[in-house]
């Protein structure tokens, strides 16, 4: 019976089990003051992990979870991640939002503390989002500019500096937008970028240091994207051209140097694709799908196997097949053209879902690690004998191992007999070995591995 076992050990990851359709991951959002993230599956569902403390995840309770949490089953397009709320679109153009709702950033016509269930903010109209610290802002199919939320710094670029629970019209024409920590950036339909908000640090690249609550004009044409993080902001030119201003004091604008500046100045010459911003660093993709970044890496949010301080040159992180990133508070994530999702940085708060929570310094992981699909152990070792299993595995992923018995594989889980469940949560120095054991006779069926999604 020991042979028999031996040679029928199957590893299956628990995504693609038979009968489980297989998906990809085609959204996702970790902004610049953010703890949290979320992605969307192909599918159309919402999925959430790390901080939860205001109900940001949604998930109906406040509790953190270093595992992605299912949040709505179907037809979500679009997410976008404050500080402690969230913000995502569905397929009717409708607009919901999730946690923290002090200043009103949920757009409800409400300052109700918080709420830990996506509420509806308006019931269709909305094609696009974006999240800030304490505001919101979002587009309308007309192209109208709308905003809510803080407005101390005039970041909704209304008349006076008084927050608002209510959504309101800040301009109209707008094809790209973005929200910073207290200021924000729209792109007009002739290319012209537009900023409003905080601006010690010339964030706003208006060749000053004073805020503003009307949008001022920053550059008249070939602008097609914009990202705003902490202090600094970032743009891309019709060229490929990538641009920046603001705060550089760790090297995030990437010009080689650690100087501020309030105009704005080319970081790199061409063929950008895309791009984000985290609080103190940036990243961009090229046309050829790789990945660069810049700035503050004490958590690894660079993802370049290092934790030091920061580097003010981009550096490639992934060569390839990288199509779309965001930027939490000191935390990445990005998407590969094969759908995966992955991540690196800072992950105090399971901001990563990769099943851990880095509670020691650095506090995180400083290579890119596959989150979404999870990856599957990899056996080592051979089952030694019938009664008492000891089977080792490696992984890179925390959570929970099953090793499962079955005499047919087609059954649903929960007809599965669970032989032992090991809980992993400590990560080693890259992929470590677990070892599951039980002292129980199982003599027939096939035995798989599994590691929980």
């Amino acid at each position: 019976m020991k042979t028999f076992l031996r040679n029928t050990l199957v590893l299956l990851l628990l995504s693609s089990l038979p009968g489980q359709a297989a998906l990809t991951a085609t959204n996702l959002a970790a902004g610049s003051a953010a703890n949290h993230s979320l992605f969307i599956k192909s599918d159309g569902s919402l999925w959430a992990m790390g901080i939860n403390t205001e109900g940001q995840l949604g998930n109906g309770n406040a509790v953190n979870t270093n595992r992605p949490v299912l949040i709505v089953t179907n037809g979500v397009t679009a997410v976008a991640a404050g500080y402690y709320h969230s913000l995502f679109l569905k397929s009717d153009g409708s607009l919901w939002g999730i946690g923290y709702n002090f200043y009103g950033q949920l757009g409800d016509g409400t300052s109700l503390f918080a709420t830990n269930k996506p509420e509806q903010v308006l019931p269709g109209g909305v094609t696009n989002i974006a999240a800030g610290y304490y505001h919101s802002l979002f587009l309308k199919t007309d192209g109208t500019l709308c905003g809510m939320g803080d407005n101390e710094y005039g970041q909704l670029g209304k008349a006076g500096f008084t927050s608002t629970n209510a959504p309101v019209l800040i301009t109209n024409g707008v094809t790209a937008f973005t929200a910073g920590y207290y200021h924000s950036l729209f792109v007009r339909t002739d290319g012209s970028l537009w900023a409003m908000g905080y601006n010690l640090y010339g964030q706003l690249g208006d060749g000053n240091s004073l805020n503003t609550n009307r949008p001022v004009l920053i550059v008249t044409n070939g602008v097609t994207a914009v990202a705003a993080g902490y202090y600094h902001s970032l743009f891309l030119k019709a060229d490929g051209s990538l641009w920046g201003m603001g705060f550089n004091g760790n090297g995030q604008l990437g010009d080689g140097t650690l100087n501020n500046t309030n105009l704005p100045e080319m970081i790199y010459p061409s063929n950008v694709v895309a791009i984000a911003a985290g609080r103190w660093h940036s990243l961009f993709i090229t046309a050829d799908g790789a990945l660069r970044a810049t700035g503050y890496n004490v958590y690894g949010q660079l993802g370049d196997g290092t934790f030091n301080g920061y580097i003010n040159r981009s550096e490639a992180v992934c060569p390839s097949n990288v199509v779309a990133v965001a930027a939490g508070e000191y935390h990445t994530l990005f998407l590969k053209s094969d759908g995966s999702l992955w991540g690196m940085g800072y992950n105090l708060n399971g901001q990563l879902g990769d099943g851990f929570v880095d509670s020691v310094t650095p506090f995180g992981t400083a290579l890119p690690e596959k989150i979404f699909p999870s990856p599957p152990p990899v056996l080592t070792s051979a089952i030694s004998s019938t009664t008492n299993f000891q089977i080792s595995a490696t992984t890179g992923f925390g959570g929970n191992l099953y090793l499962l018995g079955t005499t047919n594989i087609a059954l649903p889980l929960n007809q599965w007999t669970i032989v032992r469940t090991n809980l992993v949560t400590t990560r080693g120095a890259g992929n470590f070995s677990v070892l599951l054991t039980n002292a129980v006779n199982y003599s027939s069926g096939q035995l798989y591995l599994l590691q929980s999604q």
